[in-house]
């Protein structure tokens, strides 16, 4: 089969197309394609071309929580054209006996089409997560190894980094996949490259690799001496080697990307939010069944109380919150990691956006970002704009309530916008949007939405997605269906 031939299910972009022709048959491959221009498609494409060549039956595809969903969920369902057979599952540490069945299933029996194993990165960090992903490319040796958002195995001291390297011993074809390879230094760069082969950058140990590119300063600190990495060096000659397994996208270079591009990441809810959530959701509907609920603005209440939970708040019934135990800012700052410029963040709550400011001057200093709500003084906000506007200005975030600042306000210097959250008002939603997609854009606009799966979250994703007034739709027929 020649990469002519290969029928689409969906049409690729041309930087996409340019990436397969570069990339499908080799042993390895790095795709450093920026949040937005469709890093899985090509993956995905890939694998087609190699199980149609006859190249591979199997296929063991690594990712974050917050995407590992969506592979399962969307993107196979979206590329892989449907001629082909598969038989996809999705990891779980689940020991329920249908589901250990539907696993062995797939890991040991014999299948005519291309066996898919989607596994969370983090299963990496335990015996039983590793041990299935091993048996199934033992017992599936022609396969392909995908790790999406491969900046998760960087730290060459983590127990999952060093047993996701170990598959490059039980892997046919392997990919890595991130926006962003380099996320505070060159030395992220080797554990990454390892995975996919020890040819790929041509130096076997992380020391020598370390000691070719990194300027390195022995530091005493009372009776304790270590080595300090204190710059970089030869920049030039590591660019060289990973240009000969890599194919780099930005959003900026990709003229034929729709204008708006909208991408989601799933946030889980901890075992404590679960609890609270059911019952926060059994006393909504318990006021529901009594009358208590008549209005709309108290449905919405009750639709706002089971998303704070959401995002780590408990409300009790004098409007205090309780932190609760929650996933939501991690998975803000792997976004923020994976993202490249200036970024825009919005937030419904004023503690959710407190705590963002927090995190990110505690990550990338406090001159890094600027909180812009309502008691963000009225002078001060135009300055506020302006610096974030300032291509020479060390602020990188704007952080922001869009019932505030989602008006008016132009902030066309960032071309990616994440909220944190979303409120049910359609109108700031759109609103908020037009902020960076205005007059003096010259980019496509990326949106990230961060929702936890199977709650009130996606419900207000959803209906805002679909253009629906959320508040003229939850009385009625639809109020029980909005709670539940």
């Amino acid at each position: 089969m020649k990469f002519e031939n290969y029928e689409f299910k969906t049409k690729p972009y041309q930087h996409q197309l340019t990436a397969l022709k570069d990339s499908w048959s080799a042993e390895y491959y790095a795709l450093f394609m920026e949040m937005g221009t469709g890093k899985s498609k090509v993956a995905i494409d890939t694998m087609g071309m190699l199980y149609e060549k006859g190249h591979i039956d199997a296929a063991l595809i690594i990712a974050p929580k917050g995407v590992y969903d969506n592979w399962v969920h969307k993107e196979i369902q979206a590329h892989l054209p449907d001629r082909i057979k598969t038989n996809v599952v999705r990891w779980s540490p689940s020991s329920a006996k249908a589901y250990q069945e539907e696993l062995a299933q797939l890991v040991y029996s014999d299948f005519d089409g291309l066996k898919v194993l989607v596994v969370n990165v983090e299963a990496f960090s335990t015996p039983r997560g590793t041990r299935v992903a091993y048996e199934f490319c033992d017992k599936n040796p022609n396969n392909l190894v995908i790790v999406d958002e491969s900046t998760t195995i960087k730290n060459r001291k983590a127990q999952r980094t060093s047993n996701i390297v170990e598959l490059l011993k039980k892997s046919k074809y392997r990919r890595i996949l991130t926006g962003s390879p380099i996320t505070k230094s060159p030395m992220d760069l080797f554990s990454q490259c390892a995975f996919l082969s020890p040819k790929a950058l041509g130096i076997a140990s992380y020391f020598a690799y370390q000691n070719r590119y990194a300027i390195v300063q022995k530091r005493t600190m009372g009776h304790k001496s270590f080595n300090e990495i204190t710059g970089y060096r030869r920049l030039d000659e590591l660019n060289e080697k990973l240009n000969k397994f890599s194919n780099r996208v930005l959003k900026a270079d990709c003229l034929d990307l729709p204008e708006k591009m909208y991408v989601r990441r799933d946030v889980q809810l901890t075992d404590e939010q679960a609890k609270a959530y059911m019952q926060m959701k059994k006393l909504a509907l318990a006021k529901l069944e009594s009358g208590e609920l008549s209005t709309t603005a108290s449905v919405l209440t009750q639709i706002m109380r089971l998303q704070q939970i959401c995002c780590g708040h408990l409300p009790d019934d004098d409007g205090n919150l309780h932190p609760l135990k929650s996933n939501r800012m991690n998975e803000l700052m792997n976004v923020i990691e994976e993202t490249s410029g200036k970024i825009v963040i919005w937030g419904t709550y004023t503690h959710d956006l407190k705590a963002i400011k927090a995190a990110l001057d505690k990550q990338y200093g406090e001159s890094s970002s600027g909180i812009y709500f309502g008691e963000t003084a009225q002078d001060e906000r135009q300055e506020m704009v302006n610096e974030f506007q300032n291509p020479d200005s060390d602020m990188r975030f704007f952080i922001g309530q869009p019932r505030t600042g989602g008006y008016g306000i132009t902030l066309t210097a960032a071309n990616t916008m994440i909220y944190y959250n979303n409120g049910y008002d359609l109108e700031i939603r759109l609103q908020s949007e037009d902020r960076i997609h205005r007059i003096g854009q010259t980019n496509q606009c990326l949106y990230v939405d961060l929702v936890t799966p199977d709650t009130i979250d996606e419900k207000i994703l959803k209906a805002l997605r679909e253009k629906i007034d959320i508040a003229g739709q939850v009385l009625g027929e639809d109020t029980r269906g909005w709670l539940i």
